[in-house]
């Protein structure tokens, strides 16, 4: 959202699809803060210390559920989470931007490190989702994860894919878009310009004992920001 005209394009298409939540991966801010949009909506963001528009995430509040907004707590240029006050419990929600596959190790590592210690802070009790840009692609073979996934994954797992699905096993997590069976179109988050690589590595996850509330999480591809990823949307 560094770009000009960049906010509002994304605004826009979050009111046409009558999102009342949306996360940003690499939205390129920087520093961290809450913003109010003219239109209402409110914006809680947190990027790079060093003045470099790189990274940097960000979740908005529809005016609706900005009035639920209990804390938000920027970490790092890769993950922030808010608290929402919803019923019967709270949600806590954790949007990231995971490195790359071609990351060193240690670079993941750190990230992980980082994500295990912020949801460690998450009130046991509430409904936490984690989503955004993992860079991991998980696969479609469950055996051995069938507690963490489904069979509707793409493609094969990668390095990331096994960081994510061993962060997800050791916390109880499930991934959304593994559980339910749909067209690949609609299952992959990214595309190659030109359309010939497409990739499914953005995710939404949710604690295992709230996971029959999910009812379908999948990609809407009308949305369009200008991204190579695609929006993808959990109900």
């Amino acid at each position: 959202m560094h770009e000009t005209g960049k906010q509002a394009q994304v605004l826009r298409e979050m009111k046409e699809n009558r999102l009342h939540v949306l996360g940003i991966s690499e939205c390129r801010w920087t520093y961290c803060g809450k913003n109010i949009a003219s239109t209402g909506e409110v914006i809680v963001y947190s990027g790079r210390r060093d003045n470099q528009n790189h990274e940097g995430v960000a979740i908005i509040l529809s005016k609706t559920a900005a009035k639920a907004l209990v804390e938000y707590h920027p970490v790092n240029e890769r993950i922030i989470r808010v608290r929402l006050k919803t019923k019967p419990v709270q949600t806590s929600i954790i949007q990231v931007y995971a490195p790359t596959n071609e990351a060193e190790d240690e670079i993941k590592e750190e990230f992980y490190g980082a994500l295990q210690a912020e949801f460690q802070k998450v009130p046991k009790q509430d409904l936490t989702i984690i989503m955004g840009d993992l860079n991991a692609k998980v696969g479609s073979d469950n055996v051995g994860y069938e507690r963490v996934m489904g069979r509707h994954g793409c493609g094969n797992m990668n390095e990331n894919g096994e960081y994510f699905m061993e962060f997800c096993g050791n916390n109880n997590m499930a991934i959304g878009g593994t559980l339910f069976q749909h067209k690949e179109i609609h299952k992959f988050t990214w595309m190659s310009p030109g359309g010939r690589d497409k990739n499914q590595i953005d995710h939404i996850a949710i604690n295992g004992k709230f996971k029959r509330s999910l009812q379908d999480v999948g990609v809407k591809r009308g949305a369009d920001v200008g991204s190579d990823t695609t929006l993808l949307l959990p109900t």
